[in-house]
């Protein structure tokens, strides 16, 4: 089975037709009888509620196709910047990354950070430039955009025949014939018309120029000028292609279905299959054979999806060996064993349930408690190497709009968190906000719909609350004195306390009451009353840091003191001491590390300058981009995944760390401090 199924991701920019080369897969294949997403059809693979309502795929689907005696598993994968989470997913699980490409505008920001996630798992990587027959596109152009940006590896094996009105098909540089497909669907073949005779030779030259590589022998009689036959170039191209020694590019118009057909004939021809593209990397640095009759199975879980009628699903690799409906297998990272009760091909809602499927095949389990990027086995003790998510750098706080609803909303947070590693969801201690970490804000417009459609649970967002201190800067003494008669025993107590700045320490109290003046039964309500009013804060309602407090005189009185007019009074004096201690605001500052394209690096530089950072040191990555670290105050830089995204059109990455706090300047003190104020004339 290994040799007989192949695995290809999808991918691209968002809108560049991948769904369409998709669903044209499937329409040419037999597989659908109507090409899905053109003329009022709906599509097959973008069956989501919210895909139907933003007219994008913000999930992976798989096609199955079958072409030739082969079985493609074909993922059409999200490249929506915000929804990318799912491509690392379904790179993850395939031999080849077909990057869909627009003839227009060529590669961008989203395909380029694709290339190179592709390029770290060794994927094998092929080119498809769609909407070739546009009047405004230019072939060669889009060739030297795609050279480029992604080096000389890259060689057309189709060439498109004019443009616009004039278009009426491809060359087929492999092999040497032009296709086009008739009113029926149906591809004709004929020989290459005269004028483009030498464009297609000149193609098929640099095809060798490059595949010859793969092949010392081979390549000593090109170099000596000798002609090499179809055969031997064409045992060079699954090698090179494997080898990543040449990428193709195909020319074709998805909503036509041309060019299709080469592209799907030169995957089961050339492109590599589970069993050729080698073993499979485990997390103990040893490899696994890829073998349908090992009886040992070994699964692997690339994606969990929350259907909303299907329930949880649990898409899977068959690494090695085969499974049978009811296997039981052990999870590698929990220890625990899972029965497979069921197995289905899936293509796009449409479950088909099998009885087995052999290494190398992608199916679908449901109710498996697994994980995203667990291994499953017989023996529980293999494991796949992770594969590398997006940083979930957009942070955002989320609350219910009916009081009464909060454990419901979070229970529906983690079960979609649970399913999708780019998304995570924590209760911050600090500000007591529910908090949200995402790819960005689409991915959390998706969630909010989700939450009020499938919970019943309405929310919004609100911007999250930064955790601000305070502290003191220098000694100073206050007297708290708390008096109240209202007849009977009435409520007295007095303190005299000293407190002083404790660096790095954080909270500190001293008893050094002599002669008696604060009973020992007080002195803990003391510390209590003090610690409330750090807890509370005193200069803008944050919580103090690093102060240490002594009680050191004070008066009671033997009927009207108790616990209770002691913490008051300590209370008192302790405001009544800060008020004389310089207090200040203290910010927490987040390290950053960006790297961004060295056309970008400027306006990234001058950004984190203006929000009152500071660029430490930066160099250059093995990929040429620029990596700057810096520090900037965590409240300027809480909206840096939206920020970094418009200054460098989607083409920058970066990782965020909050160390340590520092003060805020003067003005922001004193606008948080008035908030403050204002808020608390008001009640709140």
């Amino acid at each position: 089975m290994a040799e007989s199924v192949k695995n290809v991701v999808l991918v691209g920019q968002g809108g560049v037709g991948k769904t369409m080369l998709a669903e044209a897969m499937l329409h040419l294949s037999g597989a659908t009888t109507r090409l899905g997403g053109h003329s009022g059809t709906k599509p097959t693979l973008d069956y989501d509620p919210e895909e139907e309502k933003r007219s994008f795929s913000i999930k992976l689907s798989v096609a199955p196709i079958q072409w030739q005696n082969c079985r493609l598993n074909v993922i059409d994968a999200p490249c929506y910047p915000d929804f990318i989470g799912d491509a690392y997913c379904a790179m993850a699980a395939c031999e080849t990354a077909v990057f869909v490409v627009d003839a227009a505008s060529g590669p961008q920001s989203t395909t380029t950070r694709l290339w190179y996630a592709a390029e770290d798992l060794s994927l094998a990587r092929a080119v498809f430039v769609n909407r070739i027959d546009r009047s405004e596109t230019n072939y060669d152009d889009t060739l030297a955009m795609l050279t480029d940006r992604f080096g000389n590896r890259l060689a057309p094996v189709t060439l498109p025949m004019g443009v616009g009105d004039e278009f009426e098909g491809i060359i087929d540089v492999i092999r040497m014939q032009s296709r086009r497909l008739d009113a029926n669907g149906k591809v004709e073949v004929f020989d290459i018309p005269e004028q483009y005779v030498a464009a297609a030779e000149a193609a098929r030259d640099a095809i060798c120029d490059l595949v010859v590589e793969a092949d010392d022998e081979l390549m000593m009689k090109y170099i000596e000028g000798e002609t090499l036959t179809n055969q031997e170039i064409e045992g060079l191209l699954s090698t090179a292609i494997a080898e990543r020694l040449f990428v193709p590019v195909f020319a074709g118009v998805c909503v036509k279905e041309e060019g299709v057909v080469s592209l799907l004939d030169d995957i089961v021809a050339y492109f590599p299959s589970p069993a050729t593209y080698g073993k499979v990397p485990l997390v103990n640095g040893e490899l696994l054979d890829v073998d349908p009759d090992d009886n040992r199975p070994v699964v692997f879980v690339f994606k969990i999806m929350n259907d909303q009628q299907q329930g949880r699903l649990a898409f899977i690799k068959v690494l090695t060996g085969t499974i049978a409906t009811g296997v039981e297998l052990t999870n590698a990272r929990t220890r625990k064993s899972e029965r497979l009760a069921h197995i289905y091909r899936m293509m796009g809602r449409e479950m088909t349930e099998i009885k087995s499927a052999e290494a190398g095949d992608i199916v679908v389990v449901p109710k498996l408690e697994a994980q995203t990027g667990d291994t499953l086995s017989a023996t529980g003790k293999v494991e796949a190497a992770a594969f590398r998510f997006p940083n979930s750098l957009y942070r955002i706080a989320i609350e219910a709009d009916q009081r009464g609803s909060e454990d419901k909303l979070y229970t529906f947070l983690e079960k979609m968190a649970d399913a999708d590693p780019t998304l995570k969801v924590d209760r911050d201690e600090d500000t007591g906000q529910t908090v949200i970490s995402a790819i960005g804000e689409a991915q959390v417009s998706v969630l909010l719909d989700r939450l009020e459609s499938r919970a019943n649970v309405q929310a919004h967002t609100v911007p999250l609350r930064i955790p601000y201190r305070e502290t003191i800067r220098r000694t100073a003494t206050g007297h708290g004195r708390h008096k109240k008669q209202t007849g009977g025993a009435g409520q007295f107590a007095d303190v005299r306390m000293r407190i002083e700045p404790n660096p790095d320490g954080g909270y500190e109290f001293l008893d050094e009451v002599v002669g008696g003046a604060v009973p020992r039964g007080f002195i803990p309500a003391v510390d209590k009353g003090a610690q409330e009013t750090m807890r509370e804060g005193v200069l803008a309602g944050y919580p103090m840091i690093d102060v240490k407090v002594a009680l050191y005189d004070g008066q009671f009185h033997p009927v009207d003191s108790n616990e209770m007019a002691f913490r008051t009074a300590a209370r008192l004096g302790f405001q009544d001491a800060v008020e004389q201690a310089e207090p200040v605001l203290l910010e927490p500052m987040a390290h950053m590390e960006v790297t961004v394209p060295e056309s970008y690096a400027g306006s990234v530089m001058g950004d984190i300058s203006a929000c009152r950072g500071r660029v430490e040191g930066m160099d250059t990555t093995d990929k040429g981009d620029v990596r700057i670290q810096a520090t900037a105050p965590y409240a300027e830089v809480v909206d840096y995944a939206t920020r970094l995204r418009s200054l460098s059109r989607g083409t920058g990455e970066y990782s965020i760390e909050v160390e340590g706090y520092e003060q805020v300047p003067h003005d922001v003190q004193e606008r948080l401090a008035a908030e403050y104020r204002e808020r608390r004339s008001q009640g709140r």
